[in-house]
């Protein structure tokens, strides 16, 4: 293994647990490129953010952010060109799109999403959410089903739904943390709906939890078509990309359940799920892998179409 490789395995492995206890079931030619990509986006997210590995704001964050994304877009377009780097990161994400035959766009469409949060893009729809989210998260999904080998648009389709349930999961579980950091990402039509205030500093007052709880689980109720639509993508792929995918599926649906039963207090802590019960989800994964050629196909009438 290079250190181009090691690079991002290192990133998986400290940015997300979930996403590093799902890629371990992967062909390991695969797992590599996966961890590549991961690794891309996730430096992309905080060089954006002002983060490590999706923690530790800083508190002046915004501060040059159109700066950062301005040269993210010229370092990655320099390595999409075939021009040499010396930074593992897109060194790595230059290979498996070379490896694949990624679209170019694909990366550019993340980063379309990061310019939304650098130009502090309001979200006033659930449409507006879905958009933002398929930026940030639909279109990694698409890439990682090209890395899986898919290449037909209905199940890309399909992979794009994964993503864009994994992201509006986010955004239910991070409410608070996001408000503390100055950002709203829940549509103001569902705050407005259950009566929550639509601005950050408000929704960071604990007396506005419950309003904010109710309006973050209506979007999880949103969020559980686009698994379940998902689902029917699984069909599609072979045994060990399957069992993956589904154990992903497994353990961030588990993450907005937990919201969901915990109601506003859940704010109070990081929500999410124990080593061992994500261990437990992964196992149960196989069950659904194995059966994935039984999985009704559902139409897909009213979500959102990626572009």
């Amino acid at each position: 293994m290079d250190s181009i490789t090691q690079h991002g395995h290192a990133s998986i492995k400290k940015g997300s647990k979930s996403f590093a206890l799902a890629s371990r079931v992967l062909p390991p030619a695969l797992r590599d490129d996966a961890a590549m990509l991961y690794a891309w986006c996730r430096y992309c997210d905080d060089v954006i953010d002002g983060q490590e590995m999706g923690h530790g704001q800083i508190a002046d964050y915004k501060a040059g952010q159109k700066q950062r994304l301005s040269q993210l877009r010229e370092d990655t377009s320099n390595v999409l060109a075939g021009k040499p780097t010396d930074n593992p990161v897109f060194a790595g994400l230059a290979r498996v799109v070379k490896t694949h035959d990624i679209d170019h766009r694909h990366p550019f469409d993340l980063l379309q999403g990061f310019e939304m949060d650098a130009e502090n893009r309001v979200y006033e729809t659930v449409e507006d959410i879905l958009d933002y989210s398929y930026h940030v998260a639909g279109v990694v999904g698409v890439m990682m089903a090209n890395i899986m080998g898919v290449r037909d648009a209905a199940t890309l389709d399909r992979a794009s739904d994964l993503g864009l349930a994994f992201q509006l999961t986010n955004i239910a579980r991070d409410v608070v943390e996001d408000a503390r950091a100055d950002r709203v990402f829940v549509p103001q039509d569902l705050l407005q709906k259950h009566g929550a205030p639509i601005t950050a500093s408000e929704l960071a007052k604990r007396k506005n939890w419950p309003a904010a709880h109710a309006a973050a689980c209506e979007q999880l109720d949103i969020a559980e078509h686009y698994y379940q639509s998902a689902k029917v993508g699984i069909k599609e792929l072979d045994f060990r990309c399957a069992w993956a995918i589904s154990a992903a599926h497994k353990v961030y649906r588990e993450i907005g359940e937990n919201l969901r039963q915990g109601g506003p207090k859940a704010w109070e802590s990081r929500v999410g799920a124990s080593k061992g019960r994500k261990l437990v989800l992964a196992l149960g994964a196989v069950g659904p892998a194995m059966s994935r050629k039984r999985v009704k196909m559902t139409p897909r009438r009213g979500f959102y179409e990626r572009p």
